[in-house]
């Protein structure tokens, strides 16, 4: 008989392209993906084929906002859609990446009585998972240190779901793609999906330093593309990069980044010396903070304060990390389990009868 999965997941990239990594290596089972009417996640999976079924969503929020209000009925409404929509499919387990869209998914799915599975990226779980973890079967988590966070009886440590793609990059077409020619190392700078303002002036205020030494990528996010700098010589920027990213990362030599756990470690799968800038306490809940911290304590990566952040500072970073690239790959070639998440999960997955 069929295996059918049904996975769960959205508000932003990170939350969805793991679930379709997990997807692709899928044979023999029918999938459906439950997700929001309008976010990210919709695209990207009606991109990929997948079976969409959109159900209310409602953002919980820390703070006050006056859609605090109304939210809690959204959230109920997709809770009773969700659950209407699982006793149709009869799934035989539900896989849950996070995200808002996916609490009631979750709770629909242990109405019905449905074994539930979630992957948390991070050291500690953001709220959403916070609330779904009450409902779920096992936690899959991508931090060995987030167990110390979570009941002890539901973890299992599974590493990263690294997407296989991107370790099929090819350092040439990268460089081809890029019209740069492989004289001088290759420095990525990626600020996430929206961009990082903070990196983005730092380092177009010290550009023409850089590119002396590197020859740069900036992924700047949308809007932030200086159109009086498209001629610079040596410097490519983009608001993203889609189908060539694997290409460009494999011709990257170090790489400037935010600290998300999905985007550090593929950075860690494909060796890559890394500066990390992680988003500060002031507009997160620190996740990125503590991914940073522990990437650090393990030698794969130097780590820089977004607040105080200053051009000599990062000039200094980045030297030091491109002298010492050889000793941050060798640490990173010995903890290489930690991206094999996706063979991990599959074989929980494959447990279920």
């Amino acid at each position: 008989m069929t295996k059918k999965i049904v996975f769960t997941g959205g508000g932003s990239a990170g939350h969805v392209t793991p679930n379709l990594a997990l997807i692709d290596e899928l044979k023999d089972c029918k999938v459906t993906y439950i997700g929001s009417k309008t976010g990210i996640e919709k695209n990207l999976v009606q991109a990929h084929g997948i079976d969409y079924r959109a159900i209310s969503s409602g953002k919980l929020r820390r703070y006050f906002d006056l859609k605090n209000f109304k939210d809690p009925f959204k959230v109920l409404a997709g809770v009773m859609q969700a659950y209407l929509i699982l006793k149709k499919i009869k799934p035989d387990v539900i896989f849950s990446k996070g995200g808002f869209v996916s609490v009631p998914v979750v709770i629909g799915g242990w109405m019905n009585r449905i074994p539930v599975y979630i992957h948390e990226s991070d050291i500690t779980p953001g709220l959403a998972n916070r609330i779904a973890i009450k409902f779920a079967t096992k936690l899959f988590v991508t931090f060995e240190e987030a167990g110390a966070h979570l009941p002890k009886g539901k973890v299992v440590y599974t590493g990263a779901p690294i997407r296989d793609v991107l370790r099929t990059g090819d350092r040439s077409k990268g460089l081809k793609f890029l019209g740069f020619q492989g004289e001088k190392p290759v420095l990525l700078i990626m600020g996430g999906s929206l961009g990082a303002k903070k990196i983005n002036d730092v380092v177009r205020e010290l550009l023409p330093e850089l590119l002396k030494t590197y020859q740069i990528v900036h992924l700047c996010g949308k809007g932030y593309i200086i159109p009086e700098l498209e001629s610079t010589a040596g410097y490519r920027q983009f608001e993203f990069i889609d189908k060539e990213l694997p290409d460009v990362m494999a011709a990257a030599s170090i790489i400037l980044s935010r600290s998300g756990s999905n985007a550090i470690f593929e950075f860690l799968a494909l060796k890559k010396p890394m500066i990390l800038i992680p988003l500060p306490l002031r507009v997160s809940r620190g996740d990125q903070v503590l991914n940073a911290k522990s990437f650090k304590e393990k030698g794969f990566c130097e780590v820089l304060d977004n607040d105080s952040l200053t051009p000599d500072e990062l000039k200094q970073a980045l030297a030091k990390v491109y002298k010492n690239r050889y000793d941050y790959i060798d640490r990173m070639a010995k903890a290489q389990n930690a991206t094999h998440g996706i063979k991990s999960i599959l074989s929980e997955l494959n447990k279920i009868n």
